[in-house]
């Protein structure tokens, strides 16, 4: 089934992520910013629930993905993030090389869906991926 899975373009179905959960504390604490992102993008959305952030991988991650980053109230785009911290198309890419092989260690991890903005998300609660998104990031724009 796995190889017409692909063909077809089914997704797997994911356990509602439990009320209640560390997870879903610290996706209600981005909650706005994390609908306002579930308006605006098509593109299949996966979250990395972090303290007072998140982590989300749009579209089809390890390979073909984007990032937002919600912090400090917002949501920033990997377009944000290149012109708020200058960065390079290469700097870039290896930022998102870097969160591929990222998101890639935490591939036996969980994961749970959960509907933000009236979009069904994929929400990935691991705290080894959380800390290593956050390395990345850290390194990438100090």
């Amino acid at each position: 089934m796995g190889f017409l899975d692909k063909i077809l373009g089914s997704k797997p179905a994911y356990p509602p992520l439990p009320a209640g959960t560390d997870a879903m504390a610290k996706l209600d604490e981005v909650k706005a910013p994390l609908e306002e992102l579930a308006h605006k993008v098509r593109d299949p959305l996966q979250v990395v629930p972090a303290a007072h952030e998140a982590f989300v991988f749009l579209g089809k991650p390890p390979e073909n993905f984007g990032l937002a980053w919600i912090h400090d109230g917002k949501v920033s785009s990997l377009k944000d993030l290149m012109q708020e911290h200058h960065l390079s198309q290469g700097q870039v890419e290896r930022l998102l090389d870097r969160l591929g092989s990222a998101y890639q260690h935490a591939s036996e991890t969980p994961r749970y869906s959960a509907e933000f903005g009236g979009k069904q998300m994929v929400v990935i609660p691991s705290k080894d991926l959380e800390q290593e998104m956050h390395q990345i990031m850290s390194n990438t724009l100090h």
